[in-house]
């Protein structure tokens, strides 16, 4: 194990773990000007992104296997490649139809990088510096929200909306440059291949953690209520007149607010245990949500701001909550972390796909419809808070017996 990353490979992480959220991201202003122009319905252009999420959870539960067999190289190096492929044929689609496939197939690229980056973190360092890694990277993920959106506004404004997908072709190469210059971290005994009776038993032992499936469903309700309102913020800031400029600068605040959430929980790292912390980072989470709801129920906001605000408290709630569930949910599976990766992000992301599916479907509700959705992600994040404190409690009582 090592004890700190150098910051080559810290930039290799941050950039795996942007990939996604690029590719998400980029095209949200051009949601009107794409379905102008394969003259279609804000439902289907909003399922690009619902269905994006489908491909990101699905494809994570044969990279994670997959990688713990042949290695972490390998297997990004032909996700980088279908990722590739896919967004030249996002960019040259000619009918909407062809368009949500090439997205399936993008995302199917993109969860490479997803999985395999936080494998390589369990693989390669423990404890606290796995925490502090974490909580290094994911606050530069935030940046995507922001910066992607404006960068894709100016795309389409000055080239159209297909450059922003020829965009993502250039990000993906970079990329593979970059994997092929790492060091392969699987253990060699995983790189042989893994029987289907092995790779039950890794289900199994992850599957019948409490710890894992707590922080799962913390992590997944958290990025469901995120998800939620970019699935539908467009088309409602539209809907009050804002450009799509305007839309693009609306994700800076909640950035900010989400790399303040990161650094800040990086910080207290240094003084508390991230279980110490993890409870108030979660009260703030759910008043969020619920001052979001209670605003959309009673008042009829003409501008975005009621909103944006507590979603700004909400980001910096996720940016610090995020590391300590990640690492957390992973930590007990250093035999399989890949396996364990692949399946956390399978279930995080399939419950964003639905909070996002779900609003697409109920886009003419407007803001009442995120809004509910998102109070609901907040009663999932005390379920999961609840298995974690009943696997502290398991754990504690397995000490005091030995």
């Amino acid at each position: 194990m090592k004890n700190q990353p150098s910051k080559v490979t810290l930039s290799w992480f941050a950039c795996l773990s942007m990939l996604g959220f690029l590719a998400t991201d980029m095209y949200l202003p051009a949601f009107s000007t794409i379905q102008e122009d394969f003259s279609t319905t804000q439902s289907l252009i909003g399922l690009s992104l619902s269905i994006f999420l489908l491909g990101m959870a699905l494809g994570q539960l044969v990279y994670g296997p997959l990688s713990d067999r042949v290695g972490r190289i390998k297997v990004l190096l032909g996700g980088m490649t279908l990722f590739s492929i896919a967004s030249v044929l996002c960019a040259f689609a000619p009918t909407v139809e062809l368009f949500l496939a090439a997205r399936f197939t993008q995302a199917l690229g993109a969860c490479s990088a997803t999985v395999i980056w936080q494998a390589v973190v369990v693989d390669r360092y423990e404890g606290k510096v796995s925490e502090r890694i974490f909580a290094t990277i994911m606050p530069l993920v935030a940046l995507s929200p922001a910066l992607a959106p404006l960068a894709g506004a100016l795309l389409e404004g000055q080239f159209g909306w297909r450059s922003i997908f020829i965009s993502l072709v250039g990000f993906g190469a970079v990329l593979a440059v970059m994997t092929l210059k790492e060091v392969e971290s699987a253990p060699i005994s995983k790189t042989n291949e893994k029987t289907a009776i092995q790779l039950r038993r890794d289900y199994k032992q992850i599957l019948g953690s409490k710890k894992f499936i707590g922080n799962m469903l913390i992590f997944a309700a958290c990025s469901a209520a995120f998800f939620a309102y970019l699935t539908g913020s467009p088309f409602v800031m539209g809907a009050m007149g804002y450009s799509g400029a305007d839309i693009g600068l609306s994700y800076a605040p909640q950035t900010v607010g989400f790399i303040i959430g990161g650094y800040g929980c990086r910080t207290l790292l240094n003084r508390f245990e991230g279980k110490q912390i993890l409870p108030w980072l979660l009260k703030l989470f759910f008043a969020s949500v619920l001052v979001m709801f209670l605003i959309s129920t009673n008042t009829e906001p003409t501008t975005i701001w009621p909103i944006l605000i507590p979603f700004c408290f909400l980001a910096a709630a996720n940016g610090a909550i995020y590391p300590i569930v990640v690492s957390q949910a992973l930590e007990d599976f250093k035999n399989c972390s890949a396996t364990a990766a692949g399946l956390l992000n399978f279930l995080q992301t399939i419950i964003c796909f639905a909070a996002s599916g779900i609003v697409s479907a109920f886009t003419a509700k407007g803001l009442i419809t995120i809004t509910t959705v998102m109070l609901a992600a907040g009663f999932i994040v005390i379920i999961g808070f609840a298995f974690v404190v009943q696997a502290r409690r398991q754990t504690v009582q397995q000490v005091q017996t030995a």
